[in-house]
């Protein structure tokens, strides 16, 4: 349903009108053609627009409030509602949120649990630049272990082996909406007093034993970026149950200051002139008063009008990843030289990508697959940086490892995956399965 503006006499009118034209806009600007095999792209991802989405955008544009405001607040109470949640903080980014939850955790305000330079935090070597970049970028130590061929997600077996003397908290991804053994991983986190950050940006949707994934941790991290399961375009979002959390992640995204009034209000708090903090005077302006080394990182209401749009669509986009993972799985199950992904044991996962592993005997080859198939027009992604620390930006980084990173390794140099997003077509399916069959097969070649 549209949020809509005050009302505003005649303006309150055309902004009436200007929803219906967006809304023919639509009809015409984004009819689908028709799909040509071996012309038409199959990308590996993509976002899924309809008029309302539009219609919010443009709403929120008429509104000329451009930074956080109503429909930020409205999609912040919504994401939090939908996901059971105490508290949903946005931002501009997924990568943003992983940032803004690990530095959370350095905060003085939690005294003793506070992580400090030094401090160890287990996660693992094959995912995503910015799951990992947070930890260095506090001045924390990464502990690498490997992951498991066909979940892709962390090898359980490894955690108890990796918690040493420094270490402090977990931070793990949801491998292409794969949920990780949830069971396993805050049980380690319960026995050694850990923090746990759920990296859930490919997985808003999923669950494990019923319960929404970005809901175990103390904080969980969403990315609305046009790749993952809702867009905002540029946008993300971190989750807390913990009310303590929420005003240090609101503290480092709103430039580190103590106040917590939203955008364009003030004294909040009721006593606006009434504190004094570090060294300065009494009654300093509590709206300029800093008590983290914060940044700037909030979205915009336009974005969040879309978030909001398509957040209502979440359970159908979710249904339609898990239609189009199956039938992937139905038509490839049976090849030869490949492994097949699985959920994890208790996961219903809102996928994300259908990934693939070369096994190590077969004489098909990963680069050789990725560009057949690319000529064909169907997008191919591999396992994001494969294993980081073979990756230039962690050379020199400090870093633990345990155990060996064999499953890494193979990933790097064997594995990728293709989409199942809600944009894709029967045809486009079948067109990519029967590739995928006569590449394996020798039908075509590679």
């Amino acid at each position: 349903m549209l949020v809509v503006g005050p009302d505003q006499g005649r303006a309150g009118v055309l902004r009436g009108e200007i929803a219906e034209l967006v809304r023919e806009y639509h009809a015409e600007a984004f009819r689908p053609g028709a799909f040509v095999p071996g012309q038409t792209p199959v990308p590996a991802s993509g976002k899924v627009i309809d008029a309302e989405d539009l219609v919010h955008l443009v709403d929120a544009g008429l509104d000329g409030w451009l930074t956080s405001g109503r429909f930020a607040a409205e999609f912040a109470r919504a994401l939090a509602d939908r996901l059971g949640v105490r508290h949903a903080l946005l931002c501009n980014s997924g990568s943003s949120a992983n940032l803004l939850a690990v530095s959370a955790l350095t905060s003085p305000r939690l005294a003793e649990r506070a992580l400090r330079p030094g401090d160890e935090v287990i996660t693992v070597a094959a995912g995503f630049p910015t799951t990992v970049n947070p930890v260095l970028q506090n001045g924390l130590v990464p502990v690498f272990v490997d992951i498991e061929l066909g979940t892709y997600d962390v090898r359980v077996a490894a955690l108890e082996e990796a918690v040493g003397p420094r270490t402090r908290a977990l931070v793990l991804a949801h491998t292409l909406g794969n949920p990780f053994d949830l069971d396993a991983v805050t049980a380690v986190a319960q026995r050694h007093g850990l923090w746990l950050v759920e990296d859930n940006c490919d997985a808003l949707g999923s669950t494990y034993r019923g319960r929404p994934t970005g809901t175990f941790g103390d904080l969980a991290t969403c990315s609305f970026y046009p790749a993952h399961h809702i867009t905002t375009g540029e946008g993300g979002a971190v989750l807390t149950r913990r009310a303590a959390l929420r005003p240090l992640v609101e503290s480092f995204r709103d430039w580190g200051r103590d106040c917590w009034c939203d955008p364009g209000r003030d004294g909040t708090c009721g006593a606006r002139y009434g504190w004094q903090l570090g060294d300065l005077p009494a009654g300093y302006d509590h709206k300029y008063t800093y008590s983290h080394l914060g940044y700037n990182l909030k979205i915009t209401d336009p974005q969040a009008a879309v978030g909001l749009s398509q957040l209502a669509r979440l359970p159908e986009f979710a249904a339609a990843r898990r239609r189009n993972w199956q039938t992937l799985h139905d038509g490839l199950h049976d090849l030869d030289g490949l492994v097949m992904p699985r959920a994890t044991e208790g996961a219903d996962p809102s996928w994300f990508g259908f990934c693939l592993t070369v096994t190590p005997d077969s004489t098909l080859e990963r680069d050789a697959l990725v560009s057949a198939l690319n000529a064909r027009g169907i997008g191919t992604r591999l396992l994001f940086g494969g294993n980081l620390l073979r990756q230039p930006a962690y050379a020199g980084a400090p870093h633990r490892v345990v155990g060996p990173l064999t499953n890494t390794d193979a990933v790097t140099e064997r594995t990728f995956w293709v989409g199942v997003h809600p944009g894709l077509t029967p045809s486009m399916l079948d067109h990519l399965v029967t590739s995928l069959r006569d590449l394996v097969t020798g039908r075509s070649r590679a």
